[in-house]
């Protein structure tokens, strides 16, 4: 399975926003410089590099690769709603995703991780595949295995990052349902999805 392995904080830098959630992430950033000026030259970007810069950017912040992105669009595109807006949503509601989410892992990487060694179960049965797309009131849980690692139980019962209202958390039994889609506003990145579509469509 193809994975994202650049320098994670690096690649934060270079896109101007924390797409790892990490609070050092941005640490050693210019905060002086604007979205629209390059990191590495300092010069205004360009219209083409701004709708590229925003396409890099959704795929930081759900760690998918080129491929899977083209995929992810060509599905939006055939849906009712604005292109941008849908692709963003199944890409939200992939089973990684949501288990970073709903606090289960630390990062969008550890969330992959613990899916595809079967750590993850989706309405009672076991789901190793991160690109799932998990539909509303399905509920994600932990097998009873891993409830006790010290790391998940920080991570479920500590979770600060994200409080999002389309997932219901129940601490006890380690579990996150998807109660309805969400909404544009309500996703916790910072992307202009209209600039990636206008790449995409020429």
């Amino acid at each position: 399975m193809a994975t994202r392995r650049e320098p994670r904080f690096k690649l934060c830098r270079h896109l101007g926003v924390n797409v790892t959630g990490h609070p050092k992430a941005m640490k050693r950033s210019d905060p002086k410089k604007a979205a629209a000026v390059s990191a590495r030259t300092g010069q205004k970007i360009s219209q083409y590099g701004l709708q590229l810069l925003e396409k890099q950017k959704i795929k930081a912040y759900y760690g998918i690769l080129e491929r899977q992105f083209a995929r992810y669009f060509d599905l939006a595109k055939k849906s009712d709603e604005m292109t941008g807006v849908a692709l963003l949503k199944a890409l939200e509601c992939r089973l990684d995703n949501l288990v970073y989410r709903a606090g289960f892992a630390r990062s969008i990487r550890q969330a992959r991780q613990f899916v595809t060694h079967g750590h993850i179960l989706v309405n009672g049965n076991k789901v190793d595949i991160p690109s799932y797309g998990v539909k509303v009131d399905d509920v994600i849980s932990l097998k009873e295995n891993i409830r006790t690692n010290p790391l998940v139980d920080a991570n479920f019962n500590g979770l600060v990052s994200f409080n999002v209202p389309y997932i219901e958390r129940d601490k006890n039994q380690f579990t996150a349902k998807l109660v309805r889609e969400p909404m544009r506003d309500e996703l916790p990145i910072d992307v202009n999805e209209i600039l990636a579509v206008e790449l995409y469509s020429k």
